[in-house]
């Protein structure tokens, strides 16, 4: 039997990943992967050339129904669940093309939540529709030159003006910053000397807005295909209608879904890592060394086997977190452990996995050189891992 065909026959409980999962669960993975395997591997590279995953490649995940897995029926959801939110993550992170794996997942995870759970109904029926099909596609713009995971520290005002907001300052690192039309953006509404945490709001904020201008695509290390962007904000004005929320929430709705946001994270994580384990099996098995296959040898053998039992163990808590939030418990605990864990996990498993390339995992032309770059900003993006541990270490007692 092949290492493929062993992977393929492992799991020995009819497909079930774990005992949190139901079949509608284990039925839309078989979906996601069979896209990632027809229309994302073969495409990939060229997208990582130009910089950003097409439009048109979200309209057709919006017509699999793969873009409002959690969202009402009336808008063209499904209407499942935080683990269902998992599945898609996990999948789209074992494409080996994490750039379009963040696309997807920032649209329907970081920033079009803010509509679903904080829209008026106004904004949900003009908006919701377009974001589940694909056709509008939505970032979420929180940090600034001076304020990564401080959201406390933001520096963009919204003064109210009549019947509008003026918006003014500056985002950085804003993924589908160039290719958005819708953006969720955090800025400052209270007075000096006001609680910073009762200060910030959420406006939507539409492409095209006078006043809101995208910055130039940044240049980043990894996530190629996923076009990262500056936005300025210069006497930008908005209707009044356009915020999200109450005035002053904003702060809290940010923190209520970084939770979920950290989830996602960690479970795009372990699916690359997974994937690299699984390309380097194979790699391992193929690669003749020293007069037989380098996984003969027991060193090679053994570090790759302490591997997979730390993303089985990774990957499990992911699970536990996403169930625990099913659940409507409060898993701030369990998603920052998940969310620092997974984010060093996958840069520990990227770098055994390219030292077991040998010379072939230092060139571009490599599958793992790119998911080494990929997986580096997973222990930074959504939460630095210095910080979520902070987070662990404030609920551990004494």
């Amino acid at each position: 039997m092949s290492a493929v065909q062993h992977r393929e026959t492992a799991t020995g409980t009819g497909g079930r990943r774990s005992a949190v999962f139901e079949p509608e669960h284990e039925m839309l993975r078989d979906q996601v992967r069979r896209f990632v395997e027809e229309e994302v591997k073969p495409n990939g590279l060229a997208w990582e050339e130009q910089g950003f995953t097409p439009r048109e490649v979200l309209r057709r995940m919006g017509e699999l129904g793969f873009l409002g897995i959690r969202y009402p029926a009336e808008f063209g959801g499904s209407e499942m669940d935080t683990l269902a939110t998992v599945v898609l993550a996990e999948e789209l992170g074992r494409s080996t093309f994490s750039g379009f794996a963040i696309t997807v997942l920032v649209h329907t995870d970081m920033a079009s939540v803010h509509v679903a759970h904080a829209g008026s109904p106004e904004q949900k029926r003009r908006h919701m529709a377009d974001i589940v099909a694909g056709r509008k596609i939505c970032a979420v713009a929180v940090t600034e030159p001076g304020a990564g995971s401080d959201v406390k520290a933001i520096r963009t005002r919204a003064r109210r003006d009549g019947d509008s907001y003026v918006l003014d300052g500056s985002k950085i690192y804003i993924t589908n910053g160039v290719l958005g039309d819708l953006y969720c953006v955090a800025a400052k509404t209270g007075a000096e000397g006001e609680r910073p945490s009762r200060s910030v709001s959420m406006f939507l904020v539409e492409k095209g807005t006078p006043g809101l201008r995208v910055g130039r695509a940044l240049d980043k290390h990894g996530w190629r295909s996923s076009d990262t962007a500056e936005l300025f904000f210069e006497n930008c004005r908005v209707p009044a209608e356009n915020l999200l929320g109450a005035e002053g929430q904003g702060f809290y709705a940010i923190m209520r879904n970084f939770q979920n946001e950290r989830v996602v994270i960690g479970a795009m994580a372990m699916g690359e890592a997974q994937a690299a384990i699984d390309l380097t099996l194979d790699w391992l098995t193929s690669r003749t060394a020293f007069g037989g296959p380098l996984w003969d040898k027991g060193a090679i053998r053994q570090r790759l086997a302490m591997l997979q039992a730390r993303v089985e163990a990774g990957r499990q808590l992911v699970y536990h977190a996403a169930w625990l939030d099913t659940e409507g418990a409060d898993a701030t605990r369990e998603v920052s452990m998940v969310k620092a864990l997974c984010g060093e996990l996958v840069n520990d498993v990227m770098a055994a996995c390219l030292q077991f390339h040998g010379g072939l995992g230092f060139m571009r032309e490599s599958t793992i050189e790119r998911m080494a770059r990929d997986a580096r900003v997973q222990s930074i993006g959504g939460g630095a891992t210095e910080v979520m541990l902070e987070e662990v270490a404030k609920r551990m007692g004494r």
